[in-house]
């Protein structure tokens, strides 16, 4: 089973998911790191120099990539 949270920033997605992937036994994956290691820049930074758009673009694509197999998102 894939778990996906959704939620404002700051809501505490990260935390509820790393905590739930512990529960369930499953690997956590947190967008924002992925999108991170991908850009090569922190989230902060790409909102500043780029914009919400430009964020919304990476996480689509992060997502895109994601394993079908069993884990937990955020």
């Amino acid at each position: 089973m894939r778990v996906v949270l959704t939620g404002f920033r700051g809501s505490g997605k990260t935390t509820v998911g790393g905590i739930l992937a512990d529960r369930l036994g499953q690997p956590f994956i947190d967008t924002d790191c992925e999108i991170e290691k991908k850009s090569g820049m922190p989230i902060e930074e790409i909102f500043k120099e780029y914009g919400e758009a430009h964020f919304r673009n990476l996480e689509r694509e992060v997502i895109a990539t994601l394993p079908e197999s069993d884990c937990v998102v955020a």
